[in-house]
């Protein structure tokens, strides 16, 4: 029979036991509790001792259990996805020998929330004419490529003027790509200067396709929810022919907070 551990959630501030329900990771039914030392508690349910399988359906019940604790909590540290103790003496020891560092990040993120902002072009035409027309190198590079076409490779021409043509709109497609992003990061700064001023930090994230500009997170005080949601309405009105943005939150603060428990602490 497979040994039983304790898969950790987050860490939040309280001396009581808690029962969140068999809402536990790996689709079992477990009981999602607390561990507590002091004033500190882990939020855990059983979980088997063996290789963690990490994939989309863990991942979303990881954060479905903290978004659930965030709830009732207005301070929650989210722990790295796939952290397993053997057991509550392990959890207990851990709370006791980072008690100062944990009642540190609890403080700094009381009353916290994560808020997320992508913003999609909705044109790339649109977006790479501008790359064309801004960049005067970029449009002269273009033009010479089209008032002088390659010969196919078979023509009177052969395979030099057709490499050498390949070869330009290649050059050309490196100074768009380049470009492209330096306009990615041009849109996403004014995204930005809007939004972070009604917050207590921000961090940008790779974007994942060239019409992503932006995939940001932001800090923001709980009471200033709504402000935020505000300021989204009037950029979303302002930009909507231009930019599609998918706004979410609240969400527990991973970007700003992500608790590491290494191995070799649980064998001390």
């Amino acid at each position: 029979m497979e040994k039983e551990g304790k898969y950790i959630y987050c860490i939040i501030g309280t001396k009581q036991e808690r029962n969140f329900g068999p809402i536990g990771i790996g689709n079992r039914g477990d009981e999602v509790l607390t561990i507590g030392y002091d004033d500190l508690s882990m939020v855990v349910s059983n979980h088997p001792m063996t290789k963690f399988v990490v994939n989309r359906e863990n991942m979303l019940a990881h954060e479905s259990v903290i978004e659930g604790v965030m709830k009732e909590f207005d301070s929650v540290l989210p722990v790295r996805f796939g952290t397993i103790a053997s057991n509550s003496d392990e959890i207990r020891n851990l709370l006791d020998r980072r008690y100062r560092e944990f009642k540190n990040a609890l403080r700094d993120m009381d009353h916290k929330i994560e808020l997320g902002v992508k913003g999609i072009w909705k044109n790339m035409d649109v977006i790479f004419k501008e790359v064309v027309d801004e960049n005067k190198e970029i449009k002269k590079s273009k033009e010479k490529i089209q008032n002088n076409p390659p010969s196919p490779p078979f023509s009177k021409g052969g395979m030099g003027g057709f490499s050498n043509g390949l070869q330009a709109k290649m050059e050309v497609g490196k100074m768009v790509e380049k470009y492209l992003e330096k306009k990615k990061e041009k849109e996403a700064e004014r995204i930005v200067d809007t939004l972070r001023r009604i917050a207590f930090d921000y961090k940008l994230n790779k974007t994942i396709s060239d019409g992503m500009f932006i995939n940001a997170a932001f800090l923001v005080d709980k009471g200033r929810e709504k402000e935020f949601d505000n300021i989204m309405d009037d950029l979303s009105e302002k930009y909507k022919e231009r930019i599609k943005f998918m706004y979410a939150g609240p969400l527990p603060v991973f970007n700003f907070v992500n608790i590491v428990i290494y191995h070799e602490e649980w064998e001390r």
